[in-house]
């Protein structure tokens, strides 16, 4: 299993961890992303309101975003519907993208198999699985995404999908390219002139 920066070997519990790069953690995560495929779909969606906007609601008590980009993982129920399961927003801000309004539904993590439940644990969370369809749908187009992060079980889990600190309080960034100290600098400045997202 894989928590913060470490994976931790299935069945070894007195293992150490061991330590992963966001490379390797990005290598894993393609492998890992066969433990989900069978039960939940990843994808963008037009009508991001009408279909995650009540799971929205009650993780912010507040209206969901009415404006793209809507990223919605679906779980597949024995049944073949889909029940939004958790979602996020990127926002298109030219040579950055912001990433806010991660939410997962817990009734609906309850009401998978045992075997689901436990592949998702594997895999980390659901809100990875959404994040990693962001980044490879938005990564080329931009420079960094950037979160803001204050609820302690997504600063645990974000760094798995490459995110860090920026130096300012609650604000995460993941690089999708290498860039200079100046141009880093310019861009947490941007990302942080939108705060809160």
């Amino acid at each position: 299993m894989m928590t913060g920066r470490y994976w931790h070997r299935q069945g070894a519990p007195n293992q150490p961890a061991l330590p992963i790069d966001p490379a390797t953690s990005e290598a894993l995560a393609l492998l890992m992303n066969t433990l989900i495929d069978s039960f939940v779909i990843v994808t963008e969606v037009a009508q991001g309101p009408a279909l995650a906007g009540a799971l929205f609601e009650r993780k912010y008590h507040a209206a969901m975003p009415d404006f793209g980009h809507h990223i919605v993982a679906f779980w597949k129920r024995e049944d073949a519907s889909f029940v939004p399961a958790s979602y996020v927003h990127f926002t298109d801000c030219g040579d950055i993208f912001l990433a806010g309004g991660a939410c997962t539904d817990g009734s609906v993590l309850r009401a998978m198999s045992a075997a689901q439940q436990a592949a998702v644990a594997d895999y980390g969370a659901l809100m990875l699985a959404t994040l990693r369809y962001g980044f490879d749908r938005y990564g080329p187009r931009c420079d960094a995404v950037f979160t803001c992060c204050g609820d302690l079980r997504a600063l645990q889990t974000t760094p798995i999908v490459g995110f860090i600190e920026t130096g300012v309080p609650h604000l995460l960034v993941r690089w999708m390219r290498d860039l200079s100290s100046a141009r880093t600098a310019e861009l947490i400045a941007k990302a942080r002139s939108f705060m809160p997202f």
